[in-house]
């Protein structure tokens, strides 16, 4: 089994920025691609970043493009989301999300993700 655990959401100005941090623990071996998902309230989960196990192939989403980094530490088995320049509509719960080795490194579809941490609140005010 895999743990992870999100750190780092808050309440920021619009304009301004927040690191979003994921820790991951047990058998991490066994995780392939680890994204972002974010969920605001009413809406269905939605994949904002996403990262090889590699680090050297990576997917966001429009919206994000340009102002969310996503990065990962092998050797700290922590992924990374630097998220600048943010605007009210990026307000959500995020997500930190791992998906096993033998397929793709993301999917856009939450279903086919397999481990997930429990949610950070991140508040983007006008």
């Amino acid at each position: 089994q895999v743990q992870l655990v999100e750190s780092g959401g808050g309440l920021v100005q619009a304009g301004g920025s927040l690191n979003l941090s994921c820790a991951a623990s047990g058998r991490t071996f066994s995780i392939n691609g680890m994204g972002w998902f974010r969920q605001a309230p009413g809406k269905e989960r939605e994949l904002v970043a996403a990262i090889s196990q590699s680090g050297r192939s990576t997917y966001y989403r429009d919206s994000v493009k340009g102002r969310f980094t996503i990065s990962r530490d092998g050797a700290k088995n922590t992924a990374y989301l630097q998220m600048n320049s943010l605007k009210p509509e990026d307000t959500a719960v995020y997500y930190c999300a791992g998906v096993l080795s033998g397929g793709n490194y993301y999917y856009t579809h939450p279903s086919n993700w397999d481990y997930w941490g429990q949610g950070t609140q991140v508040t983007v005010s006008s």
